[in-house]
């Protein structure tokens, strides 16, 4: 057998033992992320609209959170929940909240914007070290801490803030939503669980949970835009 023979084979026994792996999903949980997708592209294509116009820094950020979401949703999709263990798909998906609290205090409350700045990298960062290198302890301590943070911010924020679009306190619907299933699952993540929410219970409601996420988002962003 030739030296590319081998290599074919070995790349098609690896995809079948995956795939033989793979925490199984089913057709309506990958049919609502799709949407989720579609959803997360249509943010992306506003937040980009309004920041040729305005330059916001804000704008980058909530690109940065929803672009992740759609990479995320679509790597669930074609890759099954088991993706969720992974150190590196813990620390990029953590994105997804940085972004969006990130965005938020950068528009309306830009006096706290450094500070937050400063505490949201030195969480990435914590949850990247203690995810890699396997540091329990760190992880168990930052995911959750960093997670409710940034969950707060993007939850409470939006009720708040001075002079935003009528209905932009959607967004904090979404923020509450994106909080309970980000810290539900960095607890998972962490080896321990958060009061009832079991394994089986998150990965049941994750992909309804993004959806509903999402849409309360494109809604409440959308009026913001468009005020």
């Amino acid at each position: 057998m030739s030296y590319t023979q081998l290599i074919i084979c070995a790349i098609i026994h690896t995809i079948i033992g995956y795939l033989e792996r793979r925490i199984q999903m089913e057709l309506w949980h990958q049919a609502l992320l799709l949407i989720t997708g579609l959803l997360a592209i249509y943010l992306l294509w506003r937040f980009y609209g309004r920041y040729q116009k305005e330059r916001g820094l804000y704008d980058l950020y909530y690109m940065l959170g929803f672009a992740v979401l759609l990479v995320s949703g679509l790597l669930l999709i074609f890759l099954g929940w088991e993706i969720l263990v992974s150190p590196y798909v813990l620390t990029v998906a953590s994105l997804i909240p940085l972004g969006i609290s990130l965005g938020v205090a950068n528009q309306y409350y830009p006096g706290w914007k450094k500070v937050y700045a400063w505490f949201a990298l030195v969480g990435i960062l914590a949850i990247a070290i203690s995810s890699i290198a396997e540091m329990d302890t760190l992880k168990k301590i930052s995911v959750p801490l960093f997670h409710g943070v940034a969950g707060l911010i993007i939850f409470l924020g939006p009720f708040f803030a001075k002079d935003a679009a009528k209905g932009f306190w959607w967004v904090g619907v979404g923020g509450a939503l994106i909080g309970i299933g980000g810290i539900a699952l960095a607890f998972l993540t962490a080896g321990t669980q958060l009061l009832f929410f079991d394994e089986a219970l998150v990965l049941q409601i994750l992909a309804p949970l993004l959806l509903l996420m999402t849409l309360a988002f494109t809604w409440g962003f959308t009026k913001d835009i468009l005020k």
